[in-house]
């Protein structure tokens, strides 16, 4: 009944990888890093928003990549290699939302499609499948070998709570995150007997980039900041599912729970 993995205590010192940096949760946890004394590895698509997040930290190491290409994802975990001989945590925050329902464009009339219309497209499915499927499998791929040879050290992957159970415009979104949830249930069972931890993060509503397009009513809407301190709380505890805000993800679980 203990923690299902081994708790990071104490951040000091600590080696980190945040991928998926530039902006929301995986930039607030960069910084709540740094501030807990952490070494953080920051990595994304844009050089200029990570040295933003930075800042003047001297502990920080800008390594970009594209979660997409699998030669840039080596090319990062390599230059943090060199720097630091390896990393203890890799969180892998990268990933993409886009609305997406069982519903054909409206060409009634002769009238253009609307692009973000929540609409099914092929083109989209699969964008969104290489980005938040494919892409951390990419990570994972460079992550791994580190850990392994290290025989310590965690890995942590955000999912989503639209991975619990199938959600309105969330057709090709959510089927990415819930592979995401097997995945990393399959990965803890591979890795936790060698020491190395894994952490299955599922956020609700955070208030992003990405969820400031959506055009509904989001229940118990929380900071990045205040996901970020909820993140790495559950780690340094040794949590495996580490999901917030409670109040509206124990609701979630209890549906999931419930007959169709």
């Amino acid at each position: 009944f203990g923690p299902l993995n081994p708790p990071f205590a104490d951040y000091r010192g600590r080696r980190g990888w945040v991928i998926g940096a530039s902006y929301g949760i995986g930039a607030a946890i960069a910084r709540q890093l740094l501030g807990r004394g952490a070494r953080v590895a920051l990595s994304a698509r844009k050089r200029d928003l990570l040295k933003e997040v930075a800042g003047k930290h001297k502990d920080a190491l800008i390594a970009p990549l594209d979660v997409t290409d699998v030669d840039s994802v080596q090319a990062a975990a390599r230059t943090i290699e060199r720097a630091w001989g390896g990393f203890d945590l890799a969180l892998v925050v990268a990933g993409t939302h886009v609305e997406m329902r069982a519903q054909l464009p409206d060409r009634a009339a002769g009238r253009e499609t609307n692009e973000d219309a929540p609409t099914w497209n092929l083109a989209r499915a699969r964008q969104l499948v290489e980005v938040n499927l494919h892409g951390v499998l990419n990570c994972v791929d460079a992550i791994l070998p580190v850990l392994l040879r290290q025989g310590s050290g965690g890995i942590g992957i955000v999912s989503s709570v639209a991975g619990y159970i199938g959600l309105p415009k969330a057709l090709i979104y959510g089927a990415s995150k819930a592979a995401l949830i097997n995945f990393a249930e399959t990965l803890y069972g591979d890795l936790r007997p060698q020491g190395i931890g894994v952490y299955l993060i599922n956020p609700g509503f955070v208030d992003t980039p990405l969820t400031q397009k959506n055009q509904f009513s989001m229940p118990a809407l929380m900071t990045a900041e205040d996901a970020a301190r909820a993140t790495l709380d559950g780690i340094a505890g040794g949590e495996f599912e580490i999901h917030y805000p409670k109040r509206f993800t124990r609701w979630l679980k209890l549906l999931r729970l419930l007959p169709y």
